[in-house]
């Protein structure tokens, strides 16, 4: 009896060491049940080890080695506290593995959910990766991804790529062109290069023509700065560049940013290699200040299979519907009534402001699109335009018209109008061009000499007060007709009889397009001020440099005057040395008998 009960004893500890290996090494046991009274029970009987199967955790290992050198001592009070805190972890990390788990299924399919729906996130494209940081005054973004969207202006011959530069902190975006043509040759002449992303260089190639030339048409840091990464992906291209290159606050060189020119522009150059395709017209004014690498050069392309004029900066359009290019997020962004538009008002009071605001987000529609596209325009071409808050009357001041942008022509061409005018009649009296493609805004525009000139009319009104153009000649009246006639006729055959009369306006180009409103150009002309108050621009290079070519002038004629009256005493002092001659050798000669000086 005795030996049974010791029997039964050792049972019951050997199945509480089971127990605990198993505990240990994460396997659960089934309890053990007690003999049954009267019941003999057995000793398990000897098994080799067992190897840890492939893949296991080596704690396992360390957990029977343990069990092994406890033998079958009972269990302590501390390890029964560790055995319930070891169990106590394991299963709050399980708990935790399985919430992370959990959380990141449910992440991935939101994620998923939102791009199949298209509102929660915008999947983005692939090849528009760009990081660029640049310009000055301001730095210009998109810093990291650049949308390039490709149009045919003329069927296999002529495309613009456009992309858009931003201030995006403020949701301000204007398009940014680069003109391509294909040449008799098959090869493609590329104007005012845009970045380099994958997508705009894929679409290039796409048109299946090598890349031949490549043309920096200004001095312009946003033009320039692309130039370098886009002509090494065309290493066999040949880079031509305006004259007068330079830069702000440092005079870098156009290596510095990467552009090694094979050539520099020049006005009507019969050596370009495209002059029997395209002809060329050089912008280079006088200086406007700071030194004498400061002008500000552009050159213009004449395109003459389709009759198509290229500038830069000289002129723009603005269309009444935002452009393509324009990402939509952005104009509803500065559609709703956000900060700036509440503090550019219009000088209205704050009840005021309060009235009329709606600073919550605006739906997509047409109407939103606008506004935004506005309010974009006029913080382009204004810096600090007068009311933002209700731009309609200001945006439609500037829609829809051929004009040059007040940037331009307020703190450029206002200093040189003369140069200005001599460009645009050159350009206008050789080139009768039907469409205008600029660098930014709208293009093609369909535009020839007179909505050009007209831009202008800013350019020719100056000039003309200041003395720099010779007076307009005043208009022939009609010819009277031999015989009267009816009224109607009359009328149509007097003007075709004579001399209609010059159009209204400077330099009979007509009035200006556009009239910029006091309100909106308060920002730009209080610049204009500060900058001729610090001496920092000319006044008016043109007639600087009218004054300097006439003092020069004058210096020549006084030398010329003074070197004429030299040489005439010069002149008169020899005839008297030879008139004493005379006399002194007639004096010394012997006299001759009057036959022979009569024989003589």
């Amino acid at each position: 009896m005795r030996m049974m009960q010791q029997r039964s004893s050792g049972a019951i500890r050997a199945s509480r060491r089971s127990v605990l290996v198993a505990a240990r090494a994460g396997r659960q046991q089934p309890a053990s049940q007690p003999p049954a009274k009267g019941s003999t029970v057995r000793k398990p009987s000897a098994q080799p080890p067992q190897q840890p199967a492939k893949g296991t955790v080596a704690r396992r290992g360390r957990d029977a080695a343990t069990t092994s050198t406890t033998g079958g001592a009972k269990l302590t009070a501390a390890e029964r506290r560790q055995q319930a805190a070891a169990a106590a972890q394991q299963q709050a990390g399980t708990r935790a593995a399985s919430t992370t788990a959990a959380r990141r299924q449910a992440a991935r399919q939101a994620g998923k959910a939102a791009d199949e729906g298209g509102a929660a996130t915008s999947r983005r494209p692939t090849g528009q990766e760009y990081f660029n940081v640049t310009g000055f005054p301001f730095p210009l973004g998109p810093y990291f991804t650049r949308n390039t969207l490709r149009r045919e202006i003329e069927r296999d011959t002529m495309w613009v790529f456009e992309q858009t530069q931003a201030l995006e902190f403020f949701s301000v975006f204007t398009p940014v062109r680069m003109t391509v043509i294909k040449l008799a040759s098959g090869g493609l002449w590329v104007h005012a290069p845009v970045a380099p992303t994958a997508e705009c260089i894929r679409l290039l190639k796409e048109l299946d023509a090598p890349v031949e030339y490549i043309v920096l048409p200004t001095f312009a840091y946003e033009h320039k700065i692309f130039v370098g990464p886009f002509s090494r992906r065309f290493p066999k291209a040949k880079v031509y560049v305006a004259p007068y290159q330079w830069s702000f606050p440092l005079n870098l060189p156009p290596q510095f940013f990467g552009i090694f020119p094979a050539g520099e522009l020049r006005s009507d150059d019969p050596e370009a290699p495209w002059a029997d395709e395209i002809g060329q017209k050089v912008f280079v004014p006088p200086s406007i200040g700071v030194n004498e690498t400061v002008r500000f050069t552009e050159v213009a392309f004449f395109h003459k299979r389709t009759r198509t004029l290229l500038v830069t900066d000289a002129v723009v359009y603005v269309p009444e519907d935002p452009p393509e290019v324009i990402p939509v997020p952005a104009l509803l962004d500065i559609a709703r009534d956000n900060a700036l538009a509440r503090f550019v008002a219009g000088g209205r009071s704050r009840a005021e402001v309060a009235a009329i605001a709606r600073p919550e987000p605006v739906e997509d529609s047409r109407e939103a699109r606008r506004k935004g596209w506005a309010r974009m325009a006029l913080l382009v071409l204004y810096f600090g335009p007068g009311d933002l808050l209700t731009p309609e009357a200001s945006f439609a001041a500037i829609s829809g018209r051929l004009f040059v942008g007040p940037v331009v022509e307020t703190l450029v061409y206002s200093k040189i109008p003369k140069s200005v005018v001599e460009w645009v009649e050159d350009i206008c009296g050789e080139w009768d061009f039907r469409q205008v493609v600029p660098c930014h805004f709208e293009a093609p525009v369909k535009a020839g000499p007179a909505e050009f000139r007209r831009a202008f009319a800013f350019a020719y009104e100056q000039a003309e007060r200041e003395g720099l153009l010779p007076p307009r000649p005043e208009p022939q009246p009609p010819k009277p007709l031999p015989l009267p006639l009816p009224g109607f006729l009359a009328g149509l055959l007097g003007k075709l009889g004579g001399a209609a009369p010059a159009p209204a306006g400077p330099g009979g180009v007509g009035p200006r397009p556009v009239v910029f409103p006091e309100t909106d150009m308060k920002t730009l002309n209080s610049l204009n001020n500060s900058l001729l108050a610090l001496g920092a621009v000319k006044r008016n290079a043109d007639l600087e440099a009218a004054a300097k070519a006439a003092a020069a002038a004058g210096l020549a004629a006084g030398a010329g005057a003074d070197a004429d009256g030299e040489a005439a005493k010069a002149r008169a002092l020899a005839d008297a040395a030879e008139m004493e001659g005379s006399g002194a050798a007639a004096a010394a000669a012997p006299p001759q008998p009057v036959g022979a000086a009569e024989r003589r």
